[in-house]
């Protein structure tokens, strides 16, 4: 199975100080969409994982966060693409969860869900918090300069990346690393 694990906010769209807080505030990144859409196209399986603490802080409620996935799905279907599965942690970070990254929880549970093991399951995010989570479960960490890492898109890199760790300017960047290397990997051999 070819599996994916990607960030939302920052990452698939627009992030917030504020938290992005309802579907009229959840605004698709440049080209991420498209990215995604690639992705479905070339059979692979897309699954987020994403720190909602806006849910524990009250700042909105569940039936919000599903209006918002409603409009991320239905905008990704006008372009032939899907996700897979929402996986998020619901928790502040005064609750001591295990499931909010740099925890691996939520990691675990696509794990679970999915029957895969996920050693080197690519994992892309805009914040350090989302590499660690999927290292820690094994997954190959991908850094996208866009959202909280967007300070570093003139050069450098934040600090605590997991080893390994590769960078890409958004989320489109790295899908075509992706789809290159699938693509090259799965050429005859001379």
């Amino acid at each position: 199975m070819k599996l994916v694990i990607l960030d939302r906010d920052g990452t698939i769209n627009r992030d917030s100080d504020d938290y992005v807080k309802a579907p009229d505030e959840w605004e698709p990144l440049p080209g991420a969409l498209e990215a995604i859409a690639r992705l479905t196209h070339a059979g692979w399986h897309v699954v987020v994982a994403s720190n909602q603490s806006g849910l524990g802080r009250g700042l909105f409620d569940v039936a919000s966060l599903n209006a918002m996935h409603a409009k991320m799905h239905k905008l990704l279907a006008a372009l032939g693409g899907r996700i897979d599965a929402v996986f998020y942690c619901p928790h502040s970070p005064e609750e001591s969860c295990t499931c909010r990254k740099p925890l691996p929880g939520l990691f675990e549970q696509i794990g679970a869900r999915f029957g895969v093991p996920l050693k080197g399951v690519p994992t892309a995010g805009d914040s350090v918090r989302d590499l660690l989570a999927g290292a820690a479960a094994g997954c190959e960490p991908h850094l996208v300069l866009t959202g909280k890492s967007a300070v570093y898109a003139g050069g450098g890199q934040p600090d605590g990346l997991p080893q390994g760790t590769q960078i890409h300017a958004d989320l489109a960047a790295f899908v075509e690393f992706l789809l290159n290397r699938s693509s090259a990997a799965s050429l005859p051999k001379p």
